[in-house]
């Protein structure tokens, strides 16, 4: 079934207090997808970020980031007060998060809101028991890192660090009110969330979630649960996460996440991984795998190692790990995120699957090869996209690439008259007009934004998942054609 949805992270959402969340923007931004005949709203991971803000590199595989708690409503329950808010500095930038800000600000804010919570309340003491299996060591982790002044979990202390239970107890009862306090930050979160989510899927929009391959290395998962991962007798990893060196990268990328011990998962017969998927489906109706060809075979590279250069290949769970979920949940709404170089194992890894992949439009107009991105050669089972996350706008990529790639994209689109001003329009209609079943265009593309806008630029620190759309940007005139575009392409359905 043809059907469109636009990508557009929570934290680029409009809003009061410095960063997109589950606010009344959040509301009305599924009143005017369904208005612009969309089925979906694909977002980024929702877990709580460490240094760098990437959604990417998480403290937690199953919590929530507390950024996205809308203080509105807290206001709203008598938590904290609008002078509390208002006393907060958020910073002032409306197109750009300053997070360093928010850092300051929110958890001071969020603390005041516990103080004033009953924590004998029936729904919180509800959530913390059904999720205790992830949320006790998720709290303790961030309660200890937290009188650790932040230090990552390999620099604490011998007896915590190797979880020996005497360690435990002592930090348990010492940090109680701290463990507390995180465990109502994951209430509010999922509440506020399921909230959304459902009053999305009432309004006929389904979310596309985003779950990354690995967890961080300072992560709750990694300390609470070692035998998941490559670790040595020192509790280091003996290796670490990747890509080897290519045209984009001369040294290889470094992503530094532990690899996961697949034959101890082989054994449990993929336990935490049916955990992990199951949790995230409760949070997304459809859920986008990051780095797919991972689980054919994944990039390993020396623990300590400073650049990617050392790495090799080693074969991944492949199709067995797919098929115990399939075991266990039936036909799940995965989307292969299968981009960049693929052997003909991933891809027949992706054709056995049966899940959808993805096609770039940027990728397609390369006037030195011959490309599977080009329209005409799609399967309908895949999604296109006319960028990512990780790429630049579309206006913003026209504008760097060679003559030649332009030139040819003008004869493949025949739209060598069409104004610059307006040349995403071009990449956006191949796009829904494609035989694809599913097409997502990222906001600032339909926004007609450049380079300035982008999310993300890979292997970079500093300046990005800052972005965010202004109040009144998706306006009326913009719902309007992305809908008459949907309806021409018959993805209303």
């Amino acid at each position: 079934m043809r059907s469109a949805g636009i990508l557009l992270p929570v934290a680029s959402l409009p809003s009061n207090y410095g960063i997109g969340c589950f606010s009344k923007e959040a509301y009305k931004f599924v009143d005017e997808l369904k208005s612009a005949h969309q089925k979906y709203w694909q977002i980024l991971p929702l877990g709580p970020t460490s240094f760098g803000d990437s959604p990417y590199q998480s403290f937690s595989t199953f919590a929530g980031n507390p950024y996205f708690i809308d203080l509105e409503k807290l206001i709203e329950e008598g938590l904290v007060t609008k002078d509390e808010c208002d006393e907060c500095d958020f910073g002032n930038d409306l197109r750009n998060i300053d997070y360093e800000k928010i850092y300051d600000s929110r958890f001071g804010i969020l603390w005041v809101a516990f103080q004033n919570f009953d924590k004998i309340d029936a729904e919180f003491v509800e959530f913390c028991n059904s999720n205790k299996e992830w949320l006790d060591d998720y709290a303790l982790f961030m309660s200890i890192k937290d009188s650790h002044e932040g230090k990552e979990w390999t620099k604490w202390e011998e007896g915590i660090k190797l979880r020996e239970q005497d360690a435990i107890e002592q930090y348990r009862k010492e940090l109680i009110d701290d463990i507390d306090f995180y465990k109502f930050i994951q209430f509010e979160f999922y509440k506020q969330w399921m909230n959304l989510k459902k009053y999305a899927n009432d309004q006929g929009i389904q979310i596309i979630g985003d779950i990354p391959i690995y967890v961080a290395f300072d992560s709750a998962d990694c300390w609470s649960d070692k035998k998941l991962f490559q670790f040595n007798e020192n509790n280091e990893p003996s290796a670490v996460a990747g890509c080897p060196p290519d045209a984009f990268a001369a040294t290889g990328q470094l992503w530094g996440n532990p690899l996961y011990d697949w034959e101890y998962h082989k054994q449990t017969n993929y336990e935490w991984w049916k955990k992990r998927v199951s949790y995230s489906f409760k949070l997304y109706d459809v859920v986008r795998i990051d780095h797919f060809r991972g689980f054919d075979e994944y990039y390993s590279i020396p623990y300590g190692d400073p650049t990617a250069e050392n790495g090799h290949w080693e074969k991944g769970p492949g199709i067995s790990l797919f098929n115990s979920l399939t075991e266990e949940f039936g036909k799940l709404n995965i989307i292969a995120e299968d981009l960049g170089y693929l052997t003909d194992s991933v891809k027949q890894l992706v054709s056995d699957t049966g899940y959808p992949g993805m096609k770039i439009m940027q990728f397609a107009f390369d006037s030195r090869e011959q490309s599977n991105y080009l329209p005409h050669t799609y399967d309908k089972n895949c999604v296109v996209y006319t960028g990512t996350h990780d790429n630049d706008t579309i206006k913003g990529w026209y504008d760097t690439i060679s003559s030649a790639d332009k030139a040819y994209s003008k004869k493949y689109l025949n739209n060598a008259g069409t104004k610059k001003n307006d040349i995403h329009w071009d990449f956006i209609r191949a796009s829904l007009a494609s035989v694809a079943d599913m097409a997502i265009i990222p906001v600032q593309d339909y926004l007609g934004l450049s380079s300035e806008s982008r999310i993300n630029t890979p292997s970079t620190l500093g300046n990005n998942w800052k972005w965010r759309m202004l109040k009144g940007e998706f306006d009326e005139k913009l719902i309007k054609e992305i809908s008459e575009l949907t309806d021409i392409y018959e993805r209303n359905n």
